[in-house]
Formats: structure tokens, sequence, C-alpha cells
């Protein structure tokens, strides 16, 4: 399986580099958590509940990727949500979605699933491959309170409607939401401000993205390792970043050792600084609230 970016699409721009002043440093790094969810899918849960306030506004993060059909054939059959959004990124493989709202959709290499459950949904997300690679991200993200109960809305975004450039110094970006170097990605939200971008760094290549201080932010590295200053994160962890009143942004560089690209997420948002009430599919700001999405859901009403 290849592990460059998607080039299908429309050729990636070519941008200046972006220089910072003082780069933000790690504050923690995060193995995760192997788990199951769904009918038996194999995943490792790397930003999970006990995290959820200090990477306001995301939720969760989920990992997934194998090669052996029965960690993954299984899927996430029918389920509901309520009170935020779910960001799918498929890295390899085939993943069918329909949901409650009469929204059907593939998934496939490089594309992008992203859908706001509102005031609540019900979806399932079946695989279409019984063989090969199935690897990719399932990331949840808050929604301010005063959009928790709003209409559902759901958009496929396939591999070649991504955005991408590449650096002076070879380093590959697709930008899923926000934007970096002038280049506006394919989702954006007034209140969390997402930044959601996928990044390919050649042996010994850097990457600086500017960012405000009050933007909470993590890494995940998913192949080879990168530095933070002088600070390794390893395949297969999670960074999250220092929040520094002075900072200007984040400074990522891949070990001139390393033997083919590293590459990683990297994931910002403004934090919404409400309470956080969960259970399960339903995040909510209240138990009450929760409550109800429960009673909701048993009566059919999502």
């Amino acid at each position: 399986m290849s592990t460059a970016p998607n080039t299908n699409g429309p050729h990636p721009h070519h941008v200046a580099s972006a220089t910072l002043a003082r780069p933000r440093g790690i504050d923690q790094i995060v193995a995760g958590v192997s788990t199951s969810d769904g009918d038996g899918v194999k995943l490792t849960r790397v930003l999970h509940q006990p995290l959820q306030q200090r990477l306001d506004p995301y939720l969760m993060l989920d990992a997934f990727g194998s090669d052996n059909p029965g960690d993954y054939i299984g899927g996430f059959p029918s389920h509901p949500h309520r009170g935020f959004e779910t960001v799918t990124y498929m890295i390899a493989g085939r993943m069918r979605h329909r949901d409650s709202a009469g929204n059907e959709g593939l998934l496939e290499n490089g594309g992008v699933q992203w859908m706001t459950a509102g005031r609540g949904l019900v979806h399932s997300e079946l695989p279409e491959q019984e063989h090969g690679m199935m690897e990719g991200f399932q990331l949840w993200l808050n929604l301010p309170a005063k959009d928790k109960m709003r209409k559902p809305w759901y958009r496929d975004i396939q591999s070649g409607e991504i955005p991408e450039f590449v650096t002076p110094s070879g380093v590959q970006v697709r930008v899923i939401a926000g934007e970096s170097h002038g280049i506006a990605g394919a989702v954006q939200r007034e209140h969390t401000e997402p930044l959601y971008l996928d990044l390919t760094l050649p042996p010994g290549a850097e990457f600086a993205q500017p960012l405000p201080p009050d933007r909470n932010v993590l890494v995940y590295v998913f192949r080879e390792s990168l530095f933070v200053g002088s600070s390794e994160i390893p395949t297969k962890r999670m960074a999250i970043l220092a929040n520094e009143a002075d900072s200007d942004g984040v400074l990522l560089r891949a070990q001139a050792s390393n033997h083919s690209p590293a590459r990683a997420l990297l994931i910002a948002g403004k934090p919404l600084h409400e309470p956080i009430a969960q259970y399960g599919p339903f995040v909510m700001n209240t138990r009450e609230q929760v409550l109800q999405a429960v009673h909701d859901f048993q009566n059919g009403k999502l």
C-alpha cells in the first residue's frame, strides 16, 4: 500500500515556508488503548474520555489499521449519535455509510466522511471489502451547546476534493479542515475552528504551522517518527502539545535517518470551555440532556 498522499486529483500547490519565533513543546506522549468497537472492529483509542477537557473541542480519536479481515469485517452496524460531529478519514479501504436521514456514501482511499449528528441520527459504517488493508481514523469533534440540537448534516469528501500543497522542503500536506499556508481545507467550522492536516515529511524535512496560542493541539504519528524540538514522537503515538501563552505555532521535524517519509496527523481546535456530559454515543452538556437522548433513541426519535 502506498503511503503517499493521493495524486489522482489536481496537482498539489507549492507554497512558501512559514517561519515561527516560538514553537510549542510537548506536554505529554500518549500510547492509546487497544480496544474493539462496533461488531468487533479492532482499534486503538488514542484520545479517550480522560483527555477530553485537555483537548477540547475534541472528544475521541480512534486509529484502525489491519490487513486481517477478521479485525474489521464486522464493521459498525447501526448505532446512534447526538451532540457532536464525526470525521472519518480513510487511508486505505472501502466503507459504506448509511444513516436515518437518508444519506448514503462510499468512503474510499484518501477520502473523508464528515457527519454532524446534531439532534441525532442512526447510522452504519460497513466494509465493502473482504480482504486487503483497511486503515484510517475517526475523530469526534464537539458541537457548541447552541448547535447540539441542530439539523443533522453529512458530506462525503472524495480524495481528489481535499486540497493539497507541497512546501519547499518537500513536505506534502493534505488540508482536510481549516487553513494552512494560505490553502483552505475541505471543511470550515466557525466556533471550534478545527485544523486537520495529513502530513508526509521526507527524511530530514521540517514543517511549520502557525497557530494561535489558545488552540489545543495534538500530533498523531503513524509512519516512522517525528521530533518537536529535541523530543521524539514515536510511531503510533499521540503528542499533546504544550499550551504556552507566547507560542506562535508548531514545528515538526523528520529524522534524517528515517528509512522512509514520516506521516502524521496535525489536529488543532479552539476550545469551547463548556461542560461535557457523555454516555456512549451521546455527548451533551448535562446529565439530563443525555438521559433525554437515550429516551429519544429508545422511542425511535433519532
